[in-house]
């Protein structure tokens, strides 16, 4: 009889640890997906206006369309690298800007800032200039403490792609974790929506794996 009741306790008590020890393995699932899902994240973008090769002038700039792409699908905050002084609306006189300033390796002042320091993720935004990312952009990292975000690129062009600046990134974010950056030709932000957000939706999930 005694050994009858022994067997029952130590059942009831064994029923009772086990789901107490299921739902202290899912508590630990939820947290996972909660610390993911809580991650602040930043579009930072710097685009240009006016004419641009091979879609004219336009009035939202390029790698602009692209960030807003993201942000939505990311939940991230959009801010956009402006410099004190704009570059000039025609292209050739653009290009022009552009090439000299990557020679003297200028960094060109920007009307604000963001605290890249209070988020976790930075997606970082440009159209390829030159090969490179527009000086601009370079002030921007500069300003900040790149130790220990997730940084991810995209940019917009012509048929460049993102050339080094992944590397160029990886140098200039010193202590940041990069993350497989993304292209997309400037025509197709501009004229083919659905195609460049189509683009951009699969990059993010091959990125998120």
């Amino acid at each position: 009889m005694k050994k009858t009741i022994s067997i029952l306790l130590l059942l009831l008590i064994a029923s009772a640890l086990c789901p107490a020890s299921y739902a202290q393995e899912g508590s630990k699932t939820d947290r996972s997906m909660k610390t993911e899902s809580s991650k602040r994240v930043l579009v930072a973008f710097f685009s240009h206006t006016g004419e641009n090769y091979a879609v004219g002038n336009i009035e939202k700039g390029n790698t602009h369309i692209i960030a807003e792409m993201i942000a939505e699908a990311s939940g991230g905050t959009l801010f956009e690298i402006v410099p004190q002084n704009a570059y000039p609306k025609t292209y050739n006189a653009c290009v022009e800007a552009a090439k000299k300033e990557k020679q003297a390796k200028a960094r060109p002042a920007i009307k604000a800032d963001a605290p890249v320091e209070e988020y976790d993720v930075i997606y970082l935004g440009y159209p390829n200039w030159w090969g490179d990312m527009p000086m601009p952009v370079y002030t921007f990292i500069e300003q900040h403490d790149w130790n220990g975000k997730i940084v991810i690129p995209f940019c917009t062009s012509e048929g460049s792609g993102l050339s080094d600046t992944e590397q160029r990134i990886a140098a200039a974010c010193k202590g940041a974790v990069l993350r497989k950056g993304l292209a997309v030709r400037g025509a197709t932000a501009q004229n083919d929506r659905p195609q460049a957000k189509k683009a951009v939706q699969a990059w993010l999930e091959r990125i998120s794996q």
